[in-house]
């Protein structure tokens, strides 16, 4: 029998995965910290270079199902270096866009194969661990994007300010090859399931069926949504708002990446065995951290204070979020792991483009953070619909386990044989 320490070990393609996860968390974030410098080079306005956030969460949105559903049949090992090799090639296409045009479709296609590989990803990842480690393994795959917030985009706006925006779409590319050797390296070949056990896009759609998976998603949605509302235009709202110099914008991100960390370390600890729990306290508290911060967005230390306390909310229901699509939808993996990057990325979409319509409408800067709290409000009342239906189908399903069955007919009691009957036939 092995160890504890040994079950509790999670395989190292785990972490390659999470390894991966940081280039493709690093460019889908990482224009939050160069928005003005590319918005005054093409010549667009803040809210329209907000829209190449949302331009990458519509190829995540669409990527994700499609992607999932036209591979389930792929081995999925080769399946990741092929998505993670025209993940790379879009960076690069970003890198050398001559105009706005350009490097939005480059964003698409670039979201179009991350969406693939998160789904793939996240299937092989709870694959490779038991069920009651599923929340730990995504904890590690939510890990890369929050060390992306941490080193990747502070370093992607220090090189958009010093060496020009596109610098950082270059170092993005080579951070794709380096995802792209641990994978071949490391992440195991899977053959194709055949027989009964192989994948049935049909029966992999009857998970849509299911109220809980519906509620899952809209939470999830709603979730990316309040804290994307806010971060893609985090870098005007402390420079135009708080008075911060744009120099302090990588700090301030710095500092919402480690949030991030530890949200996603106390999330992964705790979610498997408190899942409604990690999520009513992380969305309660997303929602509280973002109406203090549109009341105090003029002050400098409570802008940065709170951006910091977003990145611990925020990220700490997101191993917890995952885990629950797998929980509801465990018959389909691979279209889970595709709803839940769909859901995160609907979120991503709406986020924002509410606020900058917010802006836009000369509420300025602190509408964000509002916006942003509506948003989270939301989450948690679907949050409190999905727990009061699971708490009454597992009621119900106690109340019929524990049905006294049918008594049994009598039977008559043996009667000891009398000198008149002991010889009867």
């Amino acid at each position: 029998m092995p160890a504890p320490a040994d079950r509790s070990r999670l395989p190292i393609s785990v972490y390659v995965l999470g390894l991966s996860v940081f280039a493709l968390g690093t460019s889908e974030f990482m224009l939050s910290g160069i928005l003005q410098p590319l918005a005054r080079d093409l010549r667009v306005s803040i809210p329209q270079a907000g829209l190449l956030v949302s331009a990458f969460a519509i190829g995540m949105v669409v990527g994700a199902p499609v992607l999932a559903a036209a591979t389930l049949r792929l081995p999925r090992r080769t399946t990741l270096i092929a998505l993670l090799a025209v993940f790379g090639l879009g960076q690069a296409a970003g890198a050398l866009a001559p105009s706005y045009a350009v490097l939005f479709a480059s964003r698409v296609i670039s979201a179009l194969a991350c969406a693939g590989f998160w789904a793939v990803g996240a299937a092989v990842a709870v694959s490779l661990v038991p069920v009651t480690a599923r929340a730990r393994a995504m904890a590690v795959m939510v890990g890369g994007l929050s060390i992306a917030n941490i080193a990747g985009v502070p370093a992607g706006a220090l090189l958009g300010q010093h060496a020009g925006w596109r610098s950082a779409f270059w170092a993005v590319a080579a951070l794709s090859v380096v995802g792209l050797v641990g994978v071949i390296a490391l992440v195991p070949y899977t053959a194709v399931p055949t027989g009964e056990d192989r994948p049935q896009l049909r029966r992999e759609l009857s998970i849509y069926k299911d109220k809980q998976v519906w509620l899952a998603l809209i939470a999830t949605a709603m979730n990316g949504a309040a804290v994307f509302a806010l971060f893609s235009y985090l870098s005007p709202l402390l420079t135009e708002t708080a008075g911060l110099a744009e120099s302090w914008v990588p700090t301030v991100l710095a500092l919402f990446g480690v949030g991030a960390l530890i949200g996603t370390f106390i999330g992964g600890r705790i979610a498997d065995a408190h899942l409604f729990g990690t999520l009513f306290a992380g969305i309660s508290a997303s929602t509280a951290v973002l109406a203090l911060l549109a009341l105090t967005a003029h002050s400098p230390v409570a802008a940065v204070g709170l951006s910091l306390m977003l990145g611990v909310t925020a990220f700490t229901t997101a191993p917890a979020l995952n885990a629950r699509m797998f929980n509801v939808a465990n018959a389909a993996p691979t279209l889970a792991g595709a709803t839940t990057t769909a859901a995160f990325n609907v979120g991503n979409t709406l986020g924002p483009w509410l606020g900058g319509l917010a802006i836009s409408a000369g509420w300025g800067y602190p509408s964000v953070a509002w916006t942003g709290a509506a948003l989270a409000a939301v989450a948690v009342a679907t949050t409190a619909v999905a727990f009061r239906l699971h708490r009454a189908t597992a009621q119900s399903r106690l109340i019929a386990s524990s049905s006294p069955s049918p008594a049994p007919s009598p039977t008559p009691a043996p009667t000891t044989p009398t000198p008149e009957t002991a010889n009867r036939p």
